[in-house]
């Protein structure tokens, strides 16, 4: 088992593993980006950048509501509009945009501006709404197990979802606004697995590693697994079968 921490930002908490244990994590950053979006490839390359900071759980979610410019994003999961379009519901604000960057579950910034990310990380973990809960998760006899200690507040409970993770993946864009570019993106989200859902309480969930794989990708494309759980609200993803 390797063991992980996972980050509570209201209702959001998420972890990474398949690789070395490393400490508590300062922040996790999702870049809500798409292939068709002219001002999302700098906000690409610094997510790259951040990924190889250990204290950060770097996610790139691709979106694919830009599709009708011309270039269908070869990466994008309809779930994930559906996530950003309820983070800003749940905020508020209706900001929805790309390159988007929620920290923590509770902030947005422009995703390329690298000093509003690190204040962003600054002030979600002064929140009192931001934790940590140490989790174990590992593979077993061709099974993914995710161990989910007690919360410390019977308050706190949620769905809880398995992202397999590709760490790099280069993209030829054929038209569009990014039209004859070679785009990389990292630690891009291919699929969310329900496990189950957590009460508060003590739980392990398990799901087959040889049925992650779908549509475009193998189990030899998986480079991580992300465990991420929230309330309904902030969820809204079904399963996506490309």
């Amino acid at each position: 088992m390797l063991y992980r921490y996972i980050t509570l930002a209201a209702a959001f908490i998420a972890t990474s593993a398949v690789g070395p244990a490393s400490a508590e994590p300062r922040a996790v950053i999702e870049l809500f980006t798409s292939q068709g979006c002219s001002s999302c490839p700098a906000a690409d390359k610094l997510l790259g950048e951040l990924s190889k900071d250990p204290s950060l759980v770097t996610m790139s979610l691709a979106v694919d509501y830009w599709d009708y410019l011309g270039w269908k994003d070869t990466l994008a999961l309809h779930g994930h509009s559906n996530r950003q379009r309820a983070y800003a519901e749940a905020r508020g604000d209706r900001e929805v945009y790309t390159p988007q960057v929620v920290v923590n579950g509770i902030r947005h910034v422009l995703g390329s501006d690298k000093a509003a990310i690190e204040n962003a990380i600054a002030q979600t973990r002064r929140d009192p709404a931001v934790l940590a809960l140490p989790v174990t998760i590992g593979v077993s006899d061709g099974q993914v197990i995710v161990n989910v200690p007690a919360a410390q507040s019977e308050t706190n409970s949620g769905e809880v979802w398995l992202c397999p993770v590709t760490g790099k993946i280069a993209v030829e864009i054929g038209c569009g606004e990014n039209r004859d570019r070679t785009l990389t993106y990292y630690n891009v989200v291919r699929r969310w697995v329900k496990l189950g859902d957590w009460s508060g309480k003590a739980q392990s969930f398990t799901t087959p590693l040889n049925q992650l794989p779908v549509g475009n990708y193998s189990l030899k494309d998986i480079d991580r697994l992300d465990v991420v759980m929230g309330k309904t609200v902030l969820i809204r993803i079904e399963d996506e079968k490309l």
